[in-house]
């Protein structure tokens, strides 16, 4: 019986370990430095509320171009292990501006130099690209001396790194690779050392030599916040800036007139709302199942949708190529007859003036007729032989080929062809419609017009929508009546409620979808002449008849 209380306790401390495990493992992606994609180190808070490895922020800055703004948060400790060098090997490769571009750049305005005054006429603004929102974010002239450290987040990488390697040993932070297991640690230095590395900096003779060793650790870190400017414990919160202030900036002029509370009332202020805020996503956890199902399955649909979409553009892609092909063909059927008839003609016209041709053809036979002595005979084929003797004397005088060789007339003007399929493009959703005020009324009947912008894509159909807004509102959404399909521009409401007044939309759609609702216009019916006038209780409108004078 104890043997299996000890086995279900054993497995339930298990499963918790489990659970701990997962959590831990899915935050890992709040845990990436966005620059070098490593667990944060030494994180810093820009001022877009993003946060950025010092040593990255360093480096991000030595790449823009900016020298001497790279200095340590007041809360960043001094020891070998931060230096730029052990820190990112990535740094240790980067090679170090020259003298003659360096004195440049401190001229030019970068850095700190002898003779600059603080508070300049134009004090030197640094602009950090911020890798997580892609904005720039200005830093002041202090660049990253002025940012705070994220203490909260160290911690949380700290946790998240002894639940991912529980037992893993801590290692040398100053050894060259491959460094060698921790065996001590420095609170001073705010390091971790194996036996030789401790030896080799903290020799024997210099102050170092006075630090106490401790166990190796990972969680060197300062007690709490300084503030960057004055280098005292902030204790106030300024929420017109948004930024954590000690007394001495409280008294500045630079918060003279803000919204200044003491750091306990934001922190229970903020605390609460985090807490509300964590409560309520945990008690409906599974409305987030359900909207991360609705999004899966669009995800499928768009996918789908997508396929879809690209098979009917090119299927109508290949009916256009089917269309120009089929017009290739037909032009050039053209083409071939014209051309096979006018090389008939002049094969023809080639063969008439090589029967002109000495001995030959024509001339020849002509020729032989002249021999004739038969007078009789002579001019009975004379006669006909001299029609064609005198044709082909009146063509060789009058010479034109018979026909063209120019196929100028057969030249396509593919402009506007050309224009028509460079803009080729989706299909866009009508523009909003523009109400027509000129020609839209209201009286016994609400008419309501209106036209498309000048450039907006064509309307298939319209919607429109009215409502009354002198009554009193429902619990819910606003509810909206609707008149669906309408073609044309203009639409009649008939029997509209008298002394109230209405407003009104309208939208066009066509294949790619509906588009934007028009301004809302508001119209004031009438109250009833009271001639004729019947009511249907329990309904939503009055009919009416207008006095023979107004109707006229």
């Amino acid at each position: 019986m104890a043997e299996g209380e000890d086995m279900q306790t054993f497995t339930s401390i298990m499963d918790a370990l489990v659970r701990i495990s997962t959590s831990m493992k899915n935050m890992e992606k709040e845990l990436l430095c966005p620059v070098c994609q490593e667990m944060y180190k030494q994180p810093l808070v820009l001022p877009c509320t993003h946060n950025v490895c010092q040593a990255c922020a360093r480096e991000v800055l030595g790449q823009q171009g900016y020298i001497g703004h790279g200095g340590d948060p007041s809360s960043e400790p001094t020891s070998p292990a931060s230096t730029p060098s052990t820190r990112s090997p990535r740094l240790s490769r980067r090679t170090l501006p020259k003298p003659d571009r360096l004195d440049r750049l401190l001229k030019s305005g970068f850095g700190t130099y002898p003779g600059r005054k603080r508070g300049a006429l134009h004090p030197q603004v640094i602009m950090f690209p911020c890798p997580a929102c892609q904005g720039d974010v200005e830093l002041g002239e202090r660049g990253l001396a002025g940012l705070f450290r994220n203490l909260t987040l160290e911690r949380v990488v700290e946790r998240y790194r002894q639940s991912v390697s529980v037992g893993g040993a801590i290692l040398c932070q100053l050894c060259k690779p491959p460094p060698l297991e921790a065996t001590k640690g420095c609170t001073e230095c705010r390091a971790t050392f194996c036996n030789e590395c401790f030896k080799l900096f903290h020799p024997w003779g210099t102050q170092k030599a006075q630090h106490e060793p401790t166990l190796p650790t990972l969680s060197f870190r300062p007690k709490g916040l300084m503030c960057p400017d004055h280098k005292e414990e902030v204790t106030h919160y300024c929420k017109t800036c948004q930024r954590l202030v000690c007394q001495l900036c409280r008294v500045r002029r630079t918060h003279s007139g803000h919204k200044i509370t003491p750091v306990l009332s934001a922190y229970q202020a903020l605390k609460d709302k985090l807490t509300k805020s964590l409560t309520y996503i945990l008690g409906n956890q599974d409305t987030v199942q359900t909207q991360i199902c609705e999004l899966e399955e669009a995800v499928r649909h768009t996918e789908v949708s997508g396929q879809q979409a690209k098979e009917e553009v090119s299927q109508l892609v290949r009916g256009l190529g089917a269309v120009l092909e089929e017009k290739r063909a037909s032009l050039l059927q053209a083409i071939e007859e014209c051309q096979q008839e006018r090389l008939a003609r002049l094969s023809a016209q080639i063969q008439e003036h090589r029967s002109l041709l000495d001995g030959s053809g024509l001339v020849g036979y002509a020729q032989e007729v002249l021999k004739e002595t038969d007078q009789p005979c002579f001019v009975q084929a004379a006669k006909q032989l001299h029609n064609r003797i005198a044709r082909a004397t009146e063509a060789l005088q009058t010479f034109r080929p018979a026909a063209s060789s120019s196929f100028r007339h057969c030249q396509l003007d593919v402009g506007r062809e050309m224009k028509l399929l460079t803009e080729l493009n989706f299909l866009r959703v009508p523009e909003a419609p523009v109400i027509d005020t000129q020609r839209t009324f209201a009286y016994d009947q609400i008419f309501l017009c209106w036209r498309l912008p000048p450039h907006s894509p064509p309307a298939w159909h319209y919607t429109v929508e009215f409502r009354r807004t002198d009554v009193p509102a429902q619990p819910g959404p606003t509810r909206w009546q609707r008149r669906e399909e309408v073609r044309g521009t203009s639409a009649l409401l008939e029997n509209p409620d008298t002394g109230s007044v209405y407003v009104l939309r309208v939208r066009g759609c066509n294949k790619a979808g509906y588009g934007e609702y028009s301004e809302d216009v508001h119209l004031h019916t009438p109250p009833a002449p009271g001639i004729q006038k019947l009511a249907r209780r329990g309904g939503a409108c009055l009919q009416f008849q207008l006095p023979r004078r107004l109707r006229q």
